[in-house]
């Protein structure tokens, strides 16, 4: 196949990219030296943006198949790529770094000159969330939510929110998984206590085992545990089925066998994933206190009471890391057959 020659500048259309940069405090005749470097940044932020959701859509076209084999080429590229959204999104918190060179009095240069643009407007980031799986029920302001965005981007938004979200495909995966649907390699396993009526023996133990573990102020824990892995139908709010909790639970207690190190990593970087997107909204409330301290944000917002309102409410996969809660030590774990660790091996 025949190719043109292809310079470096036109294959990343620098002309296009180095000539966005148009300052209003140019356009006003008042120049603000330090609106470049805000500009930049920012634009950097939604460069970062558009990748992670290249890259959150090929993991999620590849999450809605209805079979991936739990040791295939298929889960070491979800892996590897939701552990580069998670190294994106770390970048994105020391973007900030750069961004507090910016005294508060340089960005009074140019900051009313900004009216009524602000952060929260960046409609990619809320289908960031959107397609992690943030609902809108979930956000924090949901009325200054919808009014500052524009119509067509508010309609981008409900559409994906409409289709099922990466936190939907993995509740969906967890609960396929067919740990204890395959009677045969259970027949060996020595329960250790009496198997309680409507229970794997597994869970049957494992239950027993969690409550004798709780101290005296913990034994409330008993319930939420059963509430936990054993309702049958999802109470209002939960995102994740019982089952695909006990595939979760059973995958992070169980993490050292080869079949369960990828599905304990891809769990690991949707952790990550939360964590560093809370990292950069802490960062982004603190940046904020420091710049304007309690005067409203450019947009019309509470300014920082609003940041960190969204910091407290938006976690996305906090079903997920609430299963910690609910590990027992490695010494006290119940011993599976031969046949299930042979399963679990190569």
């Amino acid at each position: 196949m025949q190719t043109k020659d292809v310079h470096y500048s036109d294959y990343l259309q620098l002309d296009k990219i180095l000539n966005a940069q148009t300052l209003e405090s140019d356009l006003l005749g008042a120049h603000a030296h330090d609106e470049m470097l805000f500009v930049i940044i920012h634009q950097a932020y939604e460069l970062w943006f558009k990748q992670i959701l290249f890259e959150v859509d090929s993991v999620a076209a590849i999450m809605s198949q209805q079979v991936i084999n739990d040791n295939s080429p298929d889960l070491q590229t979800i892996v590897h790529r939701l552990n580069r959204v998670a190294t994106i999104l770390k970048v994105a918190v020391h973007q900030i770094d750069i961004m507090e060179t910016m005294t508060p009095m340089d960005f009074l240069d140019f900051r009313d000159f900004l009216r009524p643009a602000s952060g929260f407007q960046s409609w990619q980031f809320k289908i960031v969330e959107a397609k992690l799986g943030l609902q809108f029920p979930e956000r924090f302001g949901q009325e200054y939510y919808i009014s500052q965005l524009r119509p067509e981007h508010v309609a981008l938004i409900k559409d994906v929110e409409k289709k099922p979200s990466l936190l939907d495909l993995v509740d969906e995966w967890l609960g396929r998984m067919p740990f204890f649907d395959l009677k045969e390699s259970w027949e060996n396993y020595r329960p250790l206590f009496p198997v309680t009526e409507g229970k794997h023996p597994f869970w049957s133990d494992y239950s027993i085992v969690y409550a004798n573990s709780l101290v005296e102020g913990e034994k409330g824990n008993k319930a939420h545990f059963e509430k936990m892995f054993f309702e049958t139908e999802k109470s209002p709010g939960r995102r994740l089925s019982a089952a695909a909790c006990r595939s979760a639970l059973f995958i992070m207690l169980y993490r050292g066998y080869p079949m369960l190190q990828l599905p304990f990593q891809l769990l690991n970087n949707l952790l990550e994933i939360d964590e560093q997107l809370s990292t950069w909204r802490y960062r982004h409330v603190n940046m904020v206190t420091r710049m304007i301290g309690v005067r409203t944000g450019t947009g019309g917002s509470s300014g920082r009471d609003y940041l960190k309102g969204a910091l407290d409410k938006h976690y996305i996969f906090k079903e997920i890391a609430g299963l910690t809660g609910y590990l027992i030590e490695r010494r006290r774990l119940p011993q599976l057959s031969k046949e299930v660790e042979e399963k679990l091996g190569f």
